[in-house]
């Protein structure tokens, strides 16, 4: 069916200069890449209409395109339904490009290993209440006291912490980027008409010619 998202983007046209700087009457039709689709905000209060989904692997956008709505042309599907604007910053990396990436960032595989900080192991008491939750960010030495109720006493864990080493670290950031929400597929015809209507160009301005089409101003006609 093409790819809709391309299909709308709408065209703009550019007076030609020749090589000497001079304007001619000539126009290149291009198109208007500064125009861009997104996905209507009121659909993003409406969590019914996208599900979780965990990246696999080394899979890219176009992968998780093509498995989930059978076209692997609407990535732009899953990258707008996240705002993933930079999917080298905001899409997880490759496992060679992420082993890559730390060895570069500390240097050595022994400073991998070291350790970046502490979080918490979760604490429950006798009856299953959670006294302190895990992955709290804490001391190596942080200790926890507080009531059991079946030995009717005062207890105290510690320490409660464990070590995060600079691999865990960039690891854990890496692999939350894999956790995403996806449009549910019975939901895509609404995305392509509300991007119809948004890709269009409004009269009032003058470089207005259609719906599809501006034409920028020509340099000559204003003095």
């Amino acid at each position: 069916m093409g790819n809709p998202y391309f299909r709308n983007i709408p065209n703009f046209e550019y007076v030609n200069r020749t090589k000497d700087g001079q304007f001619i009457s000539n126009y290149t039709q291009v198109k208007n890449f500064f125009k861009k689709g997104r996905m209507r905000e009121d659909i993003f209060q409406d969590l019914t209409i996208f599900e979780k989904y965990n990246i696999k692997g080394d899979d890219r956008p176009d992968n998780v395109a093509n498995e989930i709505y059978g076209d692997p042309t609407l990535d732009w599907v899953v990258l707008t339904a996240n705002n993933i604007v930079n999917i080298y910053n905001e899409w997880p990396l490759t496992q060679q490009v992420f082993e890559d990436y730390i060895l570069d960032k500390y240097g050595t595989y022994e400073k991998l290993d070291e350790t970046h900080h502490y979080e918490s192991n979760e604490i429950k008491d006798s009856t299953g209440l959670i006294i302190f939750p895990k992955g709290v960010q804490v001391s190596a030495a942080q200790s926890v006291s507080f009531y059991e109720p079946t030995r009717d006493e005062q207890v105290t864990v510690n320490p409660v912490s464990k070590a995060v080493t600079n691999y865990q670290y960039e690891e854990e950031i890496n692999n939350k980027k894999r956790r995403i929400f996806l449009l549910k597929p019975s939901y895509l015809n609404v995305v392509f008409d509300d991007l119809e209507e948004m890709m269009e160009y409004k009269k009032g301005s003058t470089q207005y010619v259609s719906e599809t089409l501006k034409r920028a101003d020509d340099p000559r006609l204003f003095g």
